[in-house]
């Protein structure tokens, strides 16, 4: 099934889904006209929060608005409806005036008590009127919509019966012939233009395309725009109103992964599973989430849903805890970036959801690292934070977020650019951390096909690894002889030392042995301890060969920072060990 098939299909199960030919938009204010088309006031329907959010309304679709003029039916913003903004408004007259003329010929002899009003007061409104005590400065630039006051209370103007006919008969005209759709496969009207998606990260704030054709260089056979690709209005508008409401910020199908904005949907005739399904992906790629995506009345469905979680993580098949999730459900995720005007499509994936938890569970031991996250399941964003100059969302590289993505969902190779990025992240700032490891440890398995340990192995040969593990040692002797020190060896050798060992490896070595000198007066045994390390360490070395080679590959130097980390951490560990039994 393709992408817009299923996001049509995905329409038709949308709690509260808007008729065809409406949508929600964001209304600030509602003018509330007398029979004779007077303003008897004007109303604020923003929220009473902080912000004053507008309130979100079910309107006549939008016009989509490129560098021309377009006005709404019986709504618009105040430009438009008005003919004042709070800006210098270059086009607010020629706005204004499309708005009214257009009007004009919509409401041209309607009998209707509702848009009669209307027709009134836009044949005597004046801009110049715009002042108080009617009309307030926060009207500017918000959408306005219309009501009548003896029913105001009731129902807006747009959702008179009259006035939703009207709209149905303005489509019918403005439709074009009708083709064979290539989404539906049924015959109806084709989408000249496609509707605005909203909410990608970066974007456009008035939406951007997803399909258009508006260039001479995409006129095939004659067609040109939506005629290249028919797809019918329906589904156009099915695929356009379902993306909406995933993007939006709270819909529980979102997560943004880098700079791509992904969206999550379940295709299953069981809507509790689906529902079911999206609930363990959300939390999956998001476990610091995880509390409010489950939190809910219903104690019981939440213990069940947390407690498939926890099976999951731990590695566990799908198709032995619930089998109707891992064959039930057709699960689809979708990734977009902003694109000047247009939307791309990072990735897009589409599979049983049992086949999803196999390769997630892949994905957890490949990135399986002792010691662990302080944090527990750590989402992904935290481990592209990582990757990113003062760990900044922005900073983000833009490709390798939706790359990495997709391999962990097909269960394929990871993206090299994830392995030379973590490398070049720790040899700019110096931070060695669980997430940067985990990511080193999981590229090498998954691209390299090798073995990696978890936690510290001291019998492990692999060069990198080894001189990982020694260099922390000599930072370790340091440390132990100069207590105190604000900066040791890995602040100025790190990357030399895991690039080009042999520069480097020698004058640590004679400096060690001045801090064994040291420390073998302020804590013999400590240094009797270190040696007895140092030499196992350097005993694993290949005699047969140079034992501090003058280079390592990107495979050798991502070992390196894994044997840092694991000989480091232990090193802690044993500390805390220490002081735990001394408070004992």
């Amino acid at each position: 099934m393709s992408m817009l098939a299923s996001l049509v299909r995905a329409y038709d199960r949308l709690p509260g889904a808007p008729p065809f030919g409406f949508s929600s938009e964001k209304i600030g204010f509602c003018v509330i006209l007398n029979a004779d088309g007077s303003v008897a006031r004007v109303e604020d329907l923003r929220g009473t929060d902080k912000k004053r959010s507008p309130r979100m309304l079910l309107v006549p679709q939008a016009v989509k608005r490129t560098a021309g003029i377009s006005p709404n039916f019986l709504w618009d913003k105040s430009a438009y409806v008005l003919g004042v903004t709070a800006g210098a408004g270059k086009r607010t007259t020629e706005e204004h005036a499309e708005f009214r003329a257009r009007h004009a010929e919509w409401l041209a002899g309607t009998t209707d008590p509702g848009l009669a009003a209307l027709q009134r007061f836009l044949d005597d409104w004046r801009p110049d009127a715009f002042g108080p005590p009617v009309w307030s400065d926060d009207i500017l630039d918000q959408n306005i919509i219309f009501a009548l006051a003896e029913e105001y209370r009731e129902r807006f103007l747009h959702d008179r019966p009259a006035a939703r006919e009207l709209w149905r008969r303005i489509g019918a005209a403005g439709a074009s012939d009708p083709q064979l759709c290539l989404v539906t496969g049924e015959t109806g009207p084709v989408a000249r233009l496609h509707p605005s998606i909203k909410g990608v990260w970066n974007a456009q704030s008035s939406g951007a395309s997803l399909i258009s054709f508006n260039l001479d260089a995409f006129t095939s056979y004659g067609h040109d725009q939506g005629d290249n690709a028919p797809v019918s209005e329906a589904a156009a508008f099915a695929y356009g109103t379902v993306l909406n409401h995933y993007l939006e910020k709270d819909s529980g199908h979102r997560i943004q992964i880098g700079d791509a904005s992904t969206v999550f949907w379940a295709d299953s005739s069981d809507l509790k599973l689906a529902a079911e399904s999206e609930l363990c992906f959300a939390a999956m790629l998001d476990p610091t989430g995880e509390d409010k995506l489950l939190a809910g009345d219903d104690n019981l469905e939440t213990g069940k849903i947390r407690a498939r979680l926890d099976a999951i993580r731990s590695g566990q098949n799908l198709s032995q805890i619930a089998p109707e999730l891992a064959e039930g459900v057709r699960f689809h995720v979708l990734g977009l970036a902003p694109n000047a005007a247009r939307l791309s499509v990072r990735f897009y994936w589409q599979d049983d959801f049992g086949h999803l938890t196999r390769n997630f569970q892949t994905y957890l031991r490949d990135t399986a690292i002792a010691p662990a996250p302080r944090d527990g399941w750590p989402a992904l964003w935290r481990y592209l934070l990582e990757l990113a100059a003062q760990g900044k969302r922005e900073n983000v590289p833009p490709l390798i977020a939706g790359e990495w993505l997709r391999a962990i969902l097909t269960g394929t190779a990871y993206p090299l650019t994830l392995l030379s990025t973590t490398l070049m992240r720790i040899r700019a700032d110096g931070q060695i951390n669980a997430l940067r490891c985990a990511m080193l440890k999981s590229v090498l398995i998954r691209n390299f096909d090798m073995e990696v340990p978890v936690a510290l192995d001291p019998a492990n040969t692999n060069k990198g690894y080894v001189l990982g593990r020694l260099f922390a040692v000599y930072e370790e002797v340091q440390r132990a002889a100069l207590s105190g020190i604000n900066a040791t060896i890995k602040d100025k050798f790190y990357g030399a030392a895991s690039a080009s060992p042999q520069k480097v490896f020698r004058t640590l070595d004679s400096g060690s042995a001045n801090h064994f000198g040291k420390l073998r007066k302020t804590s013999p045994g400590r240094a009797v301890n270190l040696e007895k390390l140092l030499g196992s360490i350097t005993d694993l070395m290949d005699p047969a060969q140079d034992p501090i080679p003058a280079s390592l590959n990107a495979g050798e130097q991502a070992l390196f920072g894994i044997g840092y980390y694991h000989q480091r951490s232990d090193f802690f560990r044993k500390r805390d060990d220490k002081t735990a039994e001394v408070t004992e």
